[in-house]
């Protein structure tokens, strides 16, 4: 959608906001050993030993077959390239539909849920989603107005 005067597009802030959603883990694994593992849109850092392990090494040198559940991390981070795309060319050149942004998070969202869901229910292990926390926190707190849903901050 292209904006027209008046209707509403992400700001730097807004762009800003969903960048910051690449610092923070999406989720934080458990093993039975209960030492964390965090998972980042970018790649997993475990804590014991230290080492990091990017997304693309994750997935096409150190697994072969992945579960069904795991393919939602990949997943979510297109979506999530996509939500940061339509926010940023919102912020750039003024043409965004928020809702499409807005939907994108709530979507990552969702994906990362089914991801820490997936890895929860095998034994000894528990996963906490929280990207779909912080995408749903995101998609509110910037993208409410724009949706007739509140003030925008």
């Amino acid at each position: 959608m292209t904006a027209t005067r008046g209707s509403p597009t992400s700001t730097r802030t807004d762009v800003a906001a969903v960048l910051a959603l690449l610092l923070v883990p999406w989720s934080v694994q458990l093993y039975a050993g209960n030492v964390p593992t965090l998972l980042f849109a970018w790649g997993l850092v475990g804590l014991d030993p230290f080492v990091v392990t990017a997304l693309p090494d994750f997935l096409f040198r150190y697994t072969a077959g992945l579960p069904q559940y795991l393919l939602a991390w990949p997943t979510s981070v297109l979506v999530y390239l996509l939500a940061l795309g339509s926010a940023a060319l919102g912020a750039v050149a003024g043409r965004e539909d928020v809702r499409v942004t807005a939907g994108l998070l709530v979507a990552v969202g969702v994906l990362q849920a089914s991801l820490a869901w997936g890895f929860s229910v095998q034994p000894g292990r528990a996963a906490a989603p929280l990207g779909t926390a912080l995408c749903w926190a995101v998609a509110w707190w910037r993208y409410r107005s724009a949706l007739g849903l509140g003030r925008r901050p």
